[in-house]
């Protein structure tokens, strides 16, 4: 932990400091109305009849919206870099929530979700590069504070609709335009560093061929990495899927508590993926990011294991526990790719970004068939053995001990 509040020290007193905390700031803010998607699904789901088929259908057209486009937006800003990007993704996701606070369909809903998720699949490559770009050197930190804040953005969202949506319906989702409002302005100081940034790259490449990074691994070995890291992003994300947007029905159905309370509980969970991911990032700085991908997966197996035979005093410890767990890992799997394509830090955000919403998306739209057939608490007896999937992060090498210059 000093070592940690060291390198926070350290970073603060970086020039681009203010820079990283502002796309932490905008990354909370995005992730938070996001987040208000799956908060709201238990009014949702009384106000439109819907059965749990159909919440999977909605999170699968916003897991989609905010994967299949992600690679595309990364590739195409990694050749032609955009200062409006982080804007227009937010634009997107405004006219969503509006859409979704006053839907009266499903269709209607899904044209809302959609457009959320357009948004997310903008912001998210984009975001992650110029953090990138703004870390000098410290890339774990500087992600972890990137990420902590689309973890305590998604955290928050539903604490905020127990106290301003649920009591009152779901028109007051109206309420998170004050969200977007703030998301706008954190971005005023990111969009004039990032111009002075390229205003400063096309000038000193002027005339001159553009400066390439060597590949770390070989073209063959890099493709089979890789697969493994999406193996273990598989794993991740389908047992994050069970619990995002379904432990509050999980909750309600096994232990009788209120959607209020429910919120609550998943507001516990969610704080603890906000405490992984800042851990995560200068782990993985120090000891290489094998050992942090390796413990955060594997680790979380014994407690997935566990939660659905305990009470719900032990269950909302042990999400804690999953959460803190599962979530130091992203980092340092977003790390490891990028460091393994140094010169396509977009598309690869994009590309890990895009397949971890898509699997949460098709996971969702599987869970809810699922519950459906055989009951909410059956999808967590089936999903606690995903994190075993971890034993795959036997296969990546570990570029510290191997000699690789990381980034």
């Amino acid at each position: 932990m000093s070592n940690l509040l060291l390198k926070l020290k350290n970073i603060a007193s970086d020039s681009n400091f203010p820079i990283l905390m502002a796309l932490c700031c905008v990354h909370c803010f995005n992730d938070l109305l996001q987040a208000v998607i799956s908060a709201v699904y238990p009014m949702l789901k009384d106000d439109l009849s819907l059965n749990f088929a159909q919440i999977g259908l909605i999170t699968l057209v916003y897991q989609i919206a905010a994967s299949v486009f992600q690679p595309a937006v990364g590739l195409a800003f990694d050749k032609r870099p955009f200062v409006g990007s982080l804007p227009m993704g937010m634009c997107s996701t405004t006219l969503g929530i509006i859409l979704f606070a006053w839907s009266s369909s499903l269709a209607m809903v899904l044209v809302s979700v959609f457009l959320v998720g357009v948004g997310s699949s903008t912001l998210h490559p984009e975001a992650s590069r110029i953090t990138s770009l703004a870390s000098h050197g410290r890339r774990g930190l500087a992600q972890s504070i990137f990420q902590v804040g689309g973890n305590l953005g998604t955290s928050t969202g539903p604490l905020l609709v127990a106290l301003l949506v649920a009591p009152y319906g779901r028109h007051h989702v109206m309420w998170f335009l004050i969200i977007s409002a703030l998301a706008f302005y954190a971005m005023r100081p990111i969009c004039r560093w990032y111009r002075g940034y390229l205003n400063g790259i096309k000038s000193r490449t002027s005339g001159k061929s553009q400066h390439h990074l060597p590949l770390p691994l070989s073209k063959r070995r890099t493709i089979f990495v890789i697969g493994v890291l999406l193996v273990l992003i598989f794993s991740k994300y389908i047992y994050m899927a069970s619990l995002t947007n379904y432990y509050t029905f999980y909750l309600i159905d096994k232990f009788g508590v209120s959607i209020q309370h429910s919120q609550i509980f998943l507001f516990v969970f969610l704080v603890s993926t906000a405490v992984g991911t800042l851990v995560g990032g200068p782990i993985g700085d120090r000891y290489g990011r094998k050992p942090v991908i390796w413990v955060s997966i594997l680790g979380t197996a014994p407690f997935s294991m566990l939660m659905p035979y305990t009470g719900l005093a032990m269950t909302v410890v042990l999400s804690f526990c999953v959460g803190f767990m599962l979530s130091s890992a992203f980092p340092a799997i977003l790390l490891y790719s990028q460091e393994l394509l140094p010169n396509k830090l977009g598309l690869v955000s994009g590309l890990f970004f895009g397949f971890a919403f898509g699997i949460a998306g098709v996971a969702s739209a599987v869970l809810g068939n699922f519950a459906d057939s055989y009951g909410i608490e059956t999808v967590y007896h089936a999903c606690a053995y995903m994190p075993l999937l971890g034993l795959v992060a036997y296969f990546l090498p570990n570029l510290k001990k191997d000699g690789v210059t990381t980034l």
